[in-house]
């Protein structure tokens, strides 16, 4: 199966998984506290290798409640 045979989601499917399911709920719930925190370290090299990462990861968490945000109608804010 290529790529373009796959099915798009959209943000209703993101509502459905996790705010209507309460497995979902459990699962964006620990995702949030796992990665829904400050990203940036203080330090120096390392640190900031620390903080890439880590906005790499809330990246993801970010990209989920964008989703379910756009399911319940709320605009993103222009020029993000």
């Amino acid at each position: 199966m290529s790529g373009r045979d796959l099915k798009q989601s959209t943000p209703h499917d993101y509502l459905e998984i996790f705010e209507n399911n309460p497995h979902g709920s459990l699962i964006l719930e620990e995702l949030t506290t796992r990665f829904g925190g400050s990203v940036y370290v203080k330090g120096g090299h390392e640190a900031e290798r620390q903080t890439t990462y880590n906005a790499g990861q809330r990246s993801v968490l970010d990209f989920i409640l964008m989703r379910i945000n756009q399911a319940n109608g709320v605009q993103e804010p222009q020029g993000e």
